[in-house]
């Protein structure tokens, strides 16, 4: 979805966005575009927030930490407003006050917000592709990481659980007693 933002006032510019957002019933903008983190942007609150997708890992926070880092050296927000949002796994940030009335700290940081996931896309694009890289070499395995049904030779001591061993939590409780 195309979103057009003007900044400044009689002599405004136009920027043309090209991102995947929505914008709530309270007026929040919701973009979906980063692989792995959604961004709220709250212009009535005068905030920022940063929402894991489906799953919290480390690579979550990074995205994070680089997204609050980019918007911080750009004077976009308050630094020590950076903290962990009430959701589990939120990170937020207060923006900045611009001194001259016809800008709009939302509107700056959504352009700002485009142009980090547009320097991130290569990164999340290239760990989707290895992604389905790996999935493919489970679903269809070259002939030389797969062998055919009966070509592996049979043996009467052969796999790690032999016969005779005890292989259960109480088996070496004799140790223990005093």
């Amino acid at each position: 979805m195309a979103v057009v933002v003007k900044i400044g006032d009689a002599i405004s510019k136009t920027v043309t966005l090209e991102m995947d957002i929505r914008k709530s019933l309270s007026g929040d903008l919701m973009i979906f575009e980063h692989g792995d983190i959604d961004i709220v942007l709250s212009p009535t609150k005068n905030k920022v927030v940063a929402f894991p997708k489906e799953t919290m890992n480390d690579l979550v926070y990074g995205a994070q930490n680089r997204l609050f880092a980019f918007l911080r050296k750009r004077g976009l927000v308050i630094p020590e407003s950076i903290q962990a949002g009430s959701f589990y796994g939120s990170y937020e940030a207060t923006m900045e006050t611009p001194v001259n009335e016809g800008l709009s700290a939302s509107k700056m940081t959504l352009v700002n917000i485009s142009n980090f996931i547009e320097e991130e896309r290569p990164y999340f694009e290239s760990m989707e592709t290895i992604i389905s890289m790996s999935d493919d070499e489970y679903i269809d395995p070259d002939k030389e990481d797969s062998t055919e049904l009966g070509e592996v030779p049979q043996s009467t001591k052969q796999g790690s659980i032999r016969k005779g061993y005890i292989r259960d939590p109480y088996a070496l409780n004799y140790l223990y007693t005093i």
